[in-house]
This record gives C-alpha cells, sequence and structure tokens, in this order.
C-alpha cells in the first residue's frame, strides 16, 4: 500500500461539512463521490482527499496509489496548477462532462481518454420503476405482486430516531454476510464492513434514506440510498433475505414509490465487471449510463 501525498488527509467523518462544500459545486455528481461512499470505502480503498483552491482532489491508495477525479467547480479550476495533472500522469472514474472540459482546457490531442464500462453508473426512470408498467417490466411486476399477495408490503421508512430501525437492518446484513460467506470474499466483507460503518453513523450523514420491507414484524430486506440532485436519487445498498420469493423486486419498487418520490432518475451506481450484476442491472431497462473514463495526459 502506498502512503497518501503529501498535502493528502485521510477520510474521517469529521471532514464531512468540509468535503460537502466542494461536492454541492460539482457539476455531474456521480455516485462514487458521495461522501457516503468515501467515507464507506474509505479504509478498503486507502483513501484521502486535499482541499486546493476550487477543487478536492481524491486518491487511492490501496493496492497502488492513482488518483480519481476532484470534486468541484469543475469549470472555474486552473487545471494547469494542480500537480496532479502533468505530462505522463492519469486519473480514474472520471465523468465524461470532466473529460470534455479536460480536454476543450488542454486540447483533446493532450488527452488520452479510455472507457471504463466497469465504472458506468446505471440510470433508471423513476416513474418506470414505480409503476413497473408494460411488457418490458412484465416480470418484475409479477414478482411485486406475487410478493404482496404472499406477505403483504409492511414498508417503513428509516429514521435514526426511531427504535429497531437501525438494529434490524445491521441483523439482517450480518445474516446476508453470513448466508454468502463474507469472510471468504474480500469484497463482499469490505461492502459489510462500509455498510455497517454507513448505518452505524446515520445520525452524521444527513442526506441518507432508507427503508425495509418487514414480514410479521422480522425485516426481509432494506435500501439506502441518497440524494445526487434535485433529480437523481442514488441507491447505495440493497439486501434482502432470499427465502422471501419477489423481496429483491418489492424493496427494490418500494424504496423507488417511497424514498424517491419526487425525484425523476434512479441511479443504481456501477456493475463493476460482474457478469450476474451487469444482467441483472439490465433487466431493470436503464434509461442511459453516467459515463466514466480514465485519462492520462500526454
Amino acid at each position: 500500500m502506498a502512503q497518501l501525498p503529501e498535502g493528502y488527509q485521510p477520510i474521517t467523518i469529521d471532514l464531512v461539512e468540509d468535503y460537502n462544500e466542494y461536492w454541492i459545486k460539482t457539476p455531474r455528481k456521480a455516485a462514487d463521490y458521495t461522501f457516503t461512499n468515501l467515507w464507506g470505502w474509505a479504509e478498503q480503498y486507502g483513501l484521502g482527499i486535499s482541499f486546493r483552491q476550487n477543487l478536492c482532489w481524491i486518491c487511492r491508495t490501496k493496492p497502488k496509489l492513482c488518483f480519481w477525479a476532484p470534486a468541484g467547480a469543475w469549470h472555474e479550476a486552473d487545471w494547469a496548477a494542480h500537480p496532479e495533472i502533468e505530462q505522463g500522469a492519469s486519473l480514474a472514474r472520471v465523468p465524461l462532462e470532466m473529460v470534455e472540459i479536460i480536454e476543450a482546457h488542454f486540447g483533446a490531442d493532450k488527452i488520452q481518454r479510455v472507457e471504463t464500462r466497469d465504472q458506468w453508473e446505471y440510470l433508471y426512470s423513476q416513474e418506470e420503476l414505480a409503476k413497473l408498467g408494460g411488457n418490458r417490466f412484465h416480470k418484475k411486476r409479477n414478482h411485486v405482486n406475487a410478493y404482496i399477495k404472499t406477505y403483504g408490503e409492511d414498508y417503513r421508512c428509516l429514521d435514526y430516531r426511531l427504535p429497531n430501525g437501525i438494529e434490524d437492518m445491521l441483523k439482517l446484513q450480518t445474516e446476508w454476510c453470513k448466508w454468502r460467506d463474507c469472510e471468504h470474499s474480500p469484497s463482499l466483507q469490505a461492502e459489510h464492513d462500509a455498510i455497517f460503518r454507513v448505518i452505524g453513523n446515520w445520525g452524521r450523514l444527513d442526506n441518507l434514506v432508507g427503508g425495509s420491507l418487514y414480514v410479521e414484524d422480522n425485516i426481509v430486506a432494506f435500501a439506502i440510498g441518497e440524494p445526487l440532485d434535485k433529480e437523481t436519487m442514488v441507491v447505495h445498498f440493497e439486501k434482502v433475505q432470499p427465502d422471501y420469493r419477489g423481496v429483491y423486486q418489492a424493496i427494490n419498487n418500494a424504496f423507488v414509490r417511497n424514498a424517491a418520490k419526487g425525484f425523476t432518475v434512479i441511479n443504481r451506481e456501477q456493475d463493476m465487471g460482474e457478469d450476474g450484476l451487469r444482467q441483472a442491472k439490465e433487466t431493470y431497462n436503464p434509461i442511459g449510463f453516467l459515463k466514466k473514463y480514465s485519462i492520462k495526459f500526454k
């Protein structure tokens, strides 16, 4: 693992307000760059941040040092003044909109861009996922209807001030991790740790919203997300007790209808190149992608 470069500091929850000052100014808000994701996965990736001028730079040190796209006022930045940008340097997870700004600033011939399809974030119509109408959603609708017919629909919005909600989510996550044998999967164990970190500090992450499904007062599914902007709700985590028929589709639909009411776009993050996850995300008929690239300065 590389050490944090000079001028960078570890991401701690005490930096949430400082970071959000830059996040608010970011023209294209990707799920990767919410404070929830950065802080939740900070230990897994060895993340650090550096506040400078109009940008908040982000670096990853595990397994080796690399830089991600910065948050902040991209259009106002003096890009050439930042040491992260120099001949031979590269940036990862760069939204298309920032690629275009960089190319306009330095010249497209000075930048090599490469699609990173595994990092593209899936975008869906909130209305479509809420209504599940038409032939394209026939199977999803049947699963949701079967779940409700069999188990009812006891959906509860999460409020950390109410009893049991947080504890129930953590209990289900622990059971899910045993079922999936997280101890023998570094990636699942890292996600488990991130979920515990985020849920356990719910009251300090002001933007989070969540909801759970219950059957006979036992939690069987939960989803956690937050607004990216006025139009888009991102879903960070979604876990279920798989023994309940249709529960995957039911929590997806219930969360969109309740927590994402009033939004127009649902961002369900990337598939990380996992075939099964990609297939599952594609079955919900995305309306587009938040495209990301790696770029290298020639």
